[in-house]
């Protein structure tokens, strides 16, 4: 299945504006520079007290629709 390695960086208030419903979608940059459209429902499952901020891995199913999103360890050095 299709995946793609984005970073996230959300502040609690911008979390809360797509938890609300206020933003349909969220746009993040994959590692590699590209731009990525997904479901704002999806920061639901990665939302912490000071927002959603790290490198996640999203798969999508093979038509391209979202199916998952997890977090990846940060790496060192």
């Amino acid at each position: 299945m299709p995946s793609i390695d984005v970073v996230i960086q959300l502040s609690t208030d911008e979390c809360l504006r797509h938890y609300r419903g206020e933003a349909q979608n969220v746009y993040a940059t994959s590692v590699d520079g590209r731009r990525v459209l997904f479901p704002a429902r999806a920061l639901r499952r990665i939302l912490r007290r000071d927002g959603v901020n790290g490198v996640f891995r999203l798969t999508f199913t093979e038509d391209g629709r979202f199916e998952s999103i997890i977090a990846l360890p940060m790496r060192s050095g």
